[in-house]
């Protein structure tokens, strides 16, 4: 199946002309040009709607950015963006359908560019119009095209804050080629020698856990571009995972962990209430910065809250939580749970920003005041509460019952994710086994 930027990059450079009836158009909106009121700082782009065919309803597609914000001026940018929308206005003329697979249409494309190739290449085509097709020809799309057409589909797929993550790591990967390898300029021209040179400069700068990361992301992009046949073969998958030793967060004795609580029940009550969401509901830290008023069910006691990685869980609240719960119910429900200053409040920023203010405060309030380490963070407190309602459920049930009644608490959705957490927080401890090294000593 052909993808949407190819079948418009194609069109874009054939010479094939045909009318645009208004009254003809039922299934999309006239294509428009967003500008960013002037701002060339910000992403300009061609958009526009097409009727979803499940739905039935008009729906915003993905927008057309093709290479025009590379352009400083924005006499430049206009008038890329003016023939990228004169050439979708085409295409949905001819019958592109972004919710179908339009390979007859791109076979139809192929055959007039054919033709008009033979009969008048050298009229009809400008010199920097030949020069990139002979470029995308030879070497493929150029590599910055390529990794923002695989960010463009990672956006459909995934949140802002995991598309984020894949937008830093490109940006970084490209900053990289342009400082040590300026002559690469088409995705066709990477290859594994070049991507490992990154990847080991990553290394060196960084962790082995980091330059992992970048190796992941990047395939996955790469694998994006094999999909969609840009590039022959994702070679990146070849390049080996080197062995790190993941960061962890001890857990809290129970006279640190009481500690704690009694100096933010004086000093912080808003950061208390929020650790609380983490230590008695066992959410995480970025999990309870997402919630708003509305997500909590005073009728039902329970909470709802998008989960690392399903879209919507729900979980009951317990008493310990609910009694230190003040009363919601005269607040503004779309107003966010937890805000710097008060419970129930507008808070306009990145979600981002707001778990690494309740890091930062944390760092402030307890971690400098108690003097603890690099490894004890908010992450600490659901470790810490884990482990001790794992081992009160062992006391009284097999180790088999009590992980059974522990996933529906903490949400882990197979026995053996919780197992293995369980094992990396030191959860599960043996029984004194003193009396077998007697045994064996005799």
């Amino acid at each position: 199946m052909f993808t949407s930027k190819q079948i418009l990059t194609f069109a874009y450079e054939s010479e094939y002309e045909t009318a645009y009836d208004l009254s003809q158009k039922k299934n999309f909106t006239a294509p428009k040009i967003y500008t960013a009121k002037g701002d060339l700082s910000k992403r300009w782009y061609v958009y526009f709607s097409f009727r979803n065919p499940k739905t039935g309803k008009l729906k915003r597609v993905t927008p057309f950015y093709g290479d025009v914000n590379k352009y400083k001026t924005k006499e430049e940018r206009m008038e890329a963006l003016t023939i990228y929308r004169k050439t979708l206005i085409k295409l949905l003329k001819l019958g592109y359908n972004p919710f179908q697979d339009n390979t007859e249409l791109y076979n139809k494309l192929n055959s007039k560019k054919e033709t008009s190739e033979t009969n008048t290449k050298s009229i009809n085509n400008t010199k920097a119009g030949e020069k990139k097709t002979e470029l995308i020809e030879a070497n493929g799309m150029p590599i910055k095209e390529a990794f923002e057409f695989s960010l463009n589909i990672k956006r459909q797929l995934l949140s802002k804050t995991t598309t984020r993550g894949y937008q830093n790591r490109v940006d970084s990967f490209l900053k990289w080629l342009d400082e040590n390898a300026p002559g690469l300029k088409n995705v066709n021209q990477l290859n594994k020698k070049v991507v490992s040179a990154f990847l080991n400069d990553t290394l060196q700068r960084t962790s082995a856990r980091n330059r992992n990361n970048y190796r992941t992301d990047l395939s996955s992009l790469m694998q994006v571009l094999e999909d969609n046949d840009i590039i022959e073969v994702n070679f990146i998958k070849k390049i080996p995972v080197l062995k790190s030793t993941p960061e962890r967060n001890k857990t809290y004795s129970l006279e640190i962990q009481e500690a704690i609580f009694k100096h933010l029940q004086v000093n912080d009550p808003i950061l208390l209430l929020y650790i609380k969401f983490i230590s008695y509901n066992f959410l995480r830290p970025i999990e309870v910065c997402r919630l708003k008023v509305k997500n909590i069910d005073i009728a039902n006691r329970t909470i709802q809250f998008k989960a690392k990685n399903s879209p919507l869980k729900t979980k009951i609240i317990p008493e310990i939580l609910w009694n230190d719960l003040p009363d919601l119910s005269t607040l503004d429900k779309e107003a966010m749970l937890f805000t710097p200053d008060k419970i129930g409040a507008e808070w306009d920023t990145d979600i981002n920003n707001k778990r690494n203010y309740f890091s930062k405060r944390f760092k402030k309030v307890v971690k400098d005041h108690f003097n603890l380490g690099a490894d004890y963070g908010l992450y600490s407190f659901r470790h810490t509460y884990i482990t001790k309602l794992y081992r009160a459920l062992v006391k009284e049930s097999s180790p088999f019952e009590a992980k059974s009644k522990l996933m529906l608490i903490t949400g882990h959705t197979t026995m053996t994710a919780l197992e293995k957490y369980l094992r990396d927080i030191d959860a599960e401890l043996p029984e004194d086994y003193s009396e077998m090294l007697k045994t064996a000593h005799e």
